[in-house]
C-alpha cells in the first residue's frame, strides 16, 4: 500500500487523482490551506490524513509542519495545487507576481525539501502538474507562465540531483482542463466557458497514474497532454 502526499485534492485534477488512489486503497495525506478545508477533505476521503499549511506563505510552512505529524513513509509527492491571475506585464502588481510564484513554485520547492528524506527512503516519486504555460508563454500570462517555467526548472534540477537516490521526477503539462481554475481563466479572459471543449480531469488523472505505476526500471520525465478532437 503506497502513501501519497497530494496538494490540490479539493477540486479538478487533484480531486480526480485523489479519488482514484483512494478507491484502490492507497494511503492519502491531503494538503489543505486551513483547518476548515482539512475537515472537508477528511470527510470526502474517509481514512485520509490531512496536512495544513498555506502555500501562499511558504516561509511559514516549516513552522506549520513542526506542529503536525508528518508521514513516516512517502511513496509519492504530487504537486497539483495552483493559482492563476491573468494580466499584462504593464498591469500586474508585485502582489500578484508574488502570490503566483509562491503557490506555484516556491511552495512546491519547500514541500519537496521537507519530504525528501521519506522519498529517498521509499525510492519514491515527485510529480509536478505543470501547464502548457510552462512550455510556452503568451500575452497576458506572464506571471503564471513564469511560475510554471520555474517549476519545470525545479523538476529538471531535482531529477538530476535525486536520480542517484532512486527518486523519480515527472512533469505533466496539461492543456486546458475542465476545472474551477479553467472557469476562472475564462472569466478573466471575458469568454464563455464550455467545459465540454476541454480535457476531463479524469483523463489527466489517468496520465498521472500511468507515470506513478510505471515499473521502477523506467521514468517518465515529461508528459504533455492536450485536448483531443471534439466529439462529432
Amino acid at each position: 500500500m503506497a502513501t501519497h502526499v497530494i496538494t490540490g485534492a479539493g477540486s479538478g485534477i487533484g480531486a480526480a487523482v485523489a479519488r482514484r488512489l483512494h478507491a484502490r486503497g492507497d494511503e492519502l495525506v491531503l494538503h489543505a490551506r486551513d483547518a476548515g478545508r482539512a475537515k472537508e477533505l477528511a470527510a470526502e476521503f474517509p481514512g485520509a490524513r490531512t496536512l495544513v499549511g498555506d502555500l501562499a506563505d511558504p516561509d511559514k510552512l516549516s513552522w506549520a509542519f513542526s506542529h503536525q505529524t508528518l508521514p513516516d513513509r512517502v511513496d509519492s509527492l504530487l504537486h497539483i495545487a495552483g493559482v492563476v491571475d491573468l494580466g499584462e506585464v504593464g498591469e500586474l502588481t508585485p502582489k500578484s507576481w508574488r502570490h503566483q510564484l509562491n503557490v506555484n513554485l516556491v511552495a512546491p520547492a519547500e514541500l519537496t525539501r521537507h519530504f525528501l528524506p521519506q522519498l529517498r527512503a521509499a525510492r519514491g516519486h515527485v510529480l509536478f502538474v505543470n501547464s502548457g504555460a510552462g512550455l510556452n508563454a503568451h500575452a497576458g500570462w506572464s506571471a503564471y507562465a513564469a511560475s510554471k517555467h520555474g517549476l519545470k526548472a525545479l523538476a529538471d534540477s531535482l531529477r538530476a540531483e535525486e536520480h542517484g537516490n532512486g527518486v523519480r521526477v515527472t512533469s505533466v503539462y496539461p492543456g486546458r482542463t475542465a476545472s474551477p481554475m479553467q472557469a476562472k481563466v475564462h472569466q478573466q479572459e471575458g469568454k464563455e466557458y464550455d467545459p465540454a471543449r476541454w480535457i476531463d480531469p479524469e483523463s489527466v488523472a489517468t496520465t498521472i497514474l500511468t507515470a506513478l505505476d510505471l515499473p521502477g526500471d523506467a521514468e517518465i520525465n515529461d508528459l504533455t497532454v492536450r485536448p483531443g478532437p471534439l466529439p462529432g
